[in-house]
């Protein structure tokens, strides 16, 4: 199976600490990377992280508060200077693309990539990315800005062909690709071979939803149905849930409920808020919902 994994950069929250970093997080796909939010300093994370300037295919930005967004442009000017030639696809909410391309034009204006920026409805569930390895959904989320999250889902692999039922039916290798997508057999005295009896079923597709920042939303679970790992902020404890309320972020034990409502693999929390110098109690409160729960931390690596 081929890799699907979330790098952890950063799961802090808006004030900085000695403990933690601004959000942010490296999703691996089947050799593609794609980041999820850039909080400042997140290139010297990625660079901790192993995971190569050039590589990098897209950034999604779920909103413009600073410990999600301001390490952007100083990540842009260093693949400017590391020699970056590959196009840099930007996905954030529409309203920050005239300042965002203001920025571009005063910081790194000469670069040998193409920075392409694209719009993101915050208030719409849609698919905004798409390739043959992945599929990229918006989730609308509820913060004090603009504010999305971000479904990436696998794309379909096609089933394992059966080695012993192509030398049984001596089925000429140029017809395997066929088979493969769902195609039959006849044999030359005339007996139809299905396709089930050809292949065996290709691994179920993994899914990892990204929720930062955002209060509790009771409805949220319906958009996240069966995915295999679940990021969802975790910015207080239960005791402090008015402030949560009011601040627009949510609780551990809300983003079990959250969790168990939508049947997911597991749970990963994160945002911490700087009052916190260890979460344990996070964690134990999310627990009691949602059993397969985990605390993030800079440098985690996760299998989604």
């Amino acid at each position: 199976m081929e890799p699907f994994k979330v790098h952890i950069l950063g799961c802090g929250s808006a004030v900085p600490t000695n403990h933690h970093r601004p959000s942010s997080q490296v999703v691996e796909v089947r050799g593609k990377f794609f980041m999820v939010d850039c909080g400042e300093g997140t290139q010297l994370n990625l660079r901790n992280c192993r995971v190569s300037f050039s590589k990098l295919q897209a950034v999604f930005i779920s909103h413009m508060h600073g410990d999600h967004c301001f390490g952007l442009l100083g990540m842009i000017s260093t693949f400017g200077l590391t020699g970056r030639t590959t196009p840099l696809h930007v996905y954030a909410p529409a309203d920050y693309a005239t300042l965002f391309e203001r920025q571009m034009d005063y910081f790194c204006k000469r670069r040998d990539f193409e920075v392409v920026f694209h719009p993101v409805d915050t208030t719409r569930h849609m698919v905004i990315f798409e390739d043959r390895s992945l599929r990229v959904e918006s989730i609308p989320l509820e913060h004090r800005l603009p504010c999305c999250g971000y479904l990436f889902r696998e794309q379909p692999s096609l089933p394992h062909i059966r080695r012993d039922m192509i030398d049984f039916y001596h089925i000429p290798i140029c017809y395997i690709n066929n088979i493969k997508n769902g195609a039959g057999w006849e044999t030359p005295e005339g007996e139809k071979v299905p396709h089930e009896r050809l292949v065996t079923p290709a691994a179920p597709p993994r899914s990892y939803a990204y929720c930062s920042d955002t209060r509790y939303i009771p409805t949220l679970h319906e958009l996240l149905k069966d995915v295999s790992t679940l990021y969802h902020e975790s910015t207080y404890t239960s005791h402090e849930a008015d402030k949560a309320a009011l601040y627009y972020h949510s609780t551990g034990e809300q983003a079990a409920q959250v969790a168990k409502a939508a049947n997911v693999g597991k749970l990963l929390l994160g945002h911490y808020s700087a009052r916190y110098h260890e979460e344990n109690q996070l964690l134990k409160e999310a627990k009691s919902i949602f059993p397969n729960v985990y605390l993030t931390d800079e440098g985690m690596v996760f299998d989604v």
